[in-house]
């Protein structure tokens, strides 16, 4: 397993982006305060889904009647968790305990597709971490971040809600209905998620985590 040492990445040549800051110590090595505060953040957004499948979520349910593959353009709200979580702890298995615990109040609230959902959470989370997967845990910008969200409508859609919610759509709406998923999981997930953390940091709720030297160093700068 890579050893971190808590500073950034260094940059490829060519490049302009500033590096991610990295977790500090081996990747593996989760810390309490990773521990309590990713509980802490998925257990917010847990309510937060809860709040969103008793209200919102059916104007999107009332759009697909008419047309199917307008119900994954909300997939990205339950994808943002998972980007949330691995953006702020950047270890490996980060976005899977924040979605997974997000994913277990939501249920436990009452959401209408009952432990479904626990699936749903693992197929999200397992994209996300795909993603990381593929920078090496080294890269936490907003690109990885659009990229968890991508992957995880992918694994979302093509192993589960092709098959569970719209296995009478034809192939070309099937696409439709994935192509909608991973826009919507870019820019809700992926986008939504990064500026999330990114609000986190600013206001000084986050100091002791990589995005949180982040955003003092930006400051400084």
């Amino acid at each position: 397993m890579p050893n971190n040492t808590g500073s950034a990445a260094t940059a490829r040549p060519g490049q302009h982006a500033r590096p991610s800051a990295l977790a500090t110590g081996t990747l593996m090595s989760w810390r309490g305060v990773d521990l309590v505060l990713g509980a802490v953040l998925a257990v917010a957004l847990g309510v937060a889904f809860w709040g969103w499948d008793s209200t919102l979520y059916h104007v999107v349910e009332a759009a697909a009647v008419g047309y199917a593959p307008i119900g994954s353009l909300a997939l990205g709200v339950w994808v943002l968790p998972a980007v949330a979580g691995a953006l702020l702890i950047r270890r490996p298995g980060a976005a899977l305990y924040v979605e997974l615990i997000a994913a277990s109040v939501e249920t436990l609230l009452g959401s209408k597709w009952g432990w479904l959902v626990m699936l749903s959470g693992l197929l999200q989370a397992l994209g996300v971490e795909l993603a990381m997967w593929v920078w090496r845990w080294r890269r936490f910008d907003l690109a990885a971040a659009m990229l968890g969200g991508v992957l995880g409508a992918v694994l979302e859609i093509c192993v589960y809600e092709w098959w569970q919610y719209v296995p009478q759509l034809a192939w070309v709406h099937k696409l439709v209905y994935l192509a909608f998923g991973m826009v919507s999981c870019a820019l809700i997930a992926g986008l939504g998620g990064a500026a999330l953390v990114r609000a986190l940091a600013r206001a000084g709720v986050v100091d002791a985590f990589p995005a949180g030297r982040e955003a003092r160093e930006s400051h400084v700068r």
